[in-house]
């Protein structure tokens, strides 16, 4: 992950560049591990990079069903799961939900999403460390960690600045 890309981006950004970048970064991944960026998991990524806040599978699902037939709902889960294991998604455990992702990182890499409570962002930072802790913690007790996501709940900067 670029450690100068802030974890939320400004309100007044321009989206509409934002969005094309990730898509671009889909193609460019995508293209380098010889995988498709078939029609519907463009439609179901662009539906994500429609802004900086989590959706949920049935969301994703209204917001394609405004431009096309509506998909079944086993359609998007599958488009959900390669733009996940390609890095390109991540999941949201706490809000089963869904984010894009423009970062340079796999699908296996440790970050930390910070989810603002105001306005509904999710910002991601690296979380290597923490994960790291964490998972050793779990197996000093006698736990076999197999998924490790952290979450953190408050105010991004943009919501705490003031008016």
């Amino acid at each position: 992950m670029t450690p100068t890309r802030p974890a939320f981006p400004a309100p007044d950004h321009d989206h509409e560049r934002c969005a094309a970048d990730g898509l671009l970064h889909a193609e460019r991944i995508c293209g380098e591990r010889s995988q498709r960026l078939t029609p519907i998991r463009r439609h179901v990524l662009q539906a994500l990079l429609a802004s900086h806040k989590p959706l949920g599978a049935y969301e994703i699902i209204d917001a394609l069903a405004e431009a096309m037939p509506r998909p079944a709902p086993i359609t998007v889960y599958r488009a959900l799961d390669f733009l996940m294991a390609n890095g390109l998604v991540h999941r949201i455990e706490s809000r089963n939900a869904y984010l894009a992702c423009a970062h340079d990182h796999d699908a296996a890499a440790l970050v930390a999403f910070l989810i603002c409570e105001r306005c509904g962002s999710v910002g991601e930072i690296p979380a290597l460390a923490v994960a790291q802790s964490l998972n050793s913690a779990a197996r000093a007790s006698g736990f076999a960690p197999k998924l490790s996501v952290v979450e953190i709940t408050g105010t991004c900067a943009h919501c705490q600045a003031p008016k």
